[in-house]
């Protein structure tokens, strides 16, 4: 089972290669600000959670000052990311879980953390699913994890990769499992562009779509 997804993701990532090119290397922020920033990415688009974090950097600028800043403050300053009423006190709790912890939140806060034990402690930290570790620790560390999103759930049940009534963490085991740790960011982020621009939700583009003949859903969704 495992290497015949193998092959077939591969397959897929070199299609998806072709149509979209290889993705521009990540950022590499910090543990904290790529954590910080997964959150306020939740249910909103890029723009707005960027514009939601640097106002919040401006108006607090260390994570300290966001532990110990008031709920309202904070929602405040991340508004324009949407959801503010449930994302500011989620990242307060985050933070102050950590402290907790006995990690200063500083620049090297999660760094010497084996990866392993890290994914643990950020899913057990309030609100942080296994996507969300996952993202900390692929975009900031280079670890070996995928992240599964709402696109890349959608498109990997489509192509059938997973089984139809898969749950987006057990998707993320699966397609983890399958994948080669240097294969990983690559294939997740062309995923998610194909599931934005091509495989979206409710009309997929099936003609224009680099792996139709891959695809047992080709043109299934549209005619319903």
């Amino acid at each position: 089972m495992v290497r015949t997804l193998a092959a077939r993701l591969r397959q897929i990532t070199r299609r998806l290669r072709r149509a979209y090119g290889v993705p521009p290397a990540p950022r590499r922020l910090p543990p904290l600000d790529e954590l910080v920033l997964t959150i306020l990415s939740q249910n909103t688009n890029d723009t707005n959670r960027d514009r939601a974090y640097a106002d919040l950097r401006l108006a607090l600028p260390t994570w300290e000052d966001v532990a110990d800043a008031p709920i309202p403050l904070i929602e405040r300053v991340i508004r324009s990311g949407g959801l503010a009423p449930t994302k500011a006190p989620r990242i307060r709790a985050v933070l102050r879980s950590i402290r907790e912890r006995g990690i200063a939140l500083d620049d090297r806060a999660l760094r010497r953390i084996r990866h392993d034990r890290l994914f643990d402690l950020l899913v057990g930290l309030p609100g942080v699913g296994p996507k969300t570790a996952a993202c900390v620790l692929l975009f900031s560390l280079d670890k070996p994890y995928f992240p599964v999103d709402t696109h890349v759930h959608r498109v990997a049940i489509r192509l059938g990769l997973v089984p139809p009534r898969a749950s987006a963490v057990q998707t993320q085991q699966l397609l983890q499992a399958a994948l080669e740790p240097g294969e990983m960011y690559e294939a997740h982020m062309n995923l998610i562009r194909h599931g934005r621009h091509v495989c979206v939700a409710l009309r997929p583009i099936c003609s224009q779509c680099p792996l139709n003949d891959l695809c047992p859903k080709v043109g299934v969704i549209r005619s319903r």
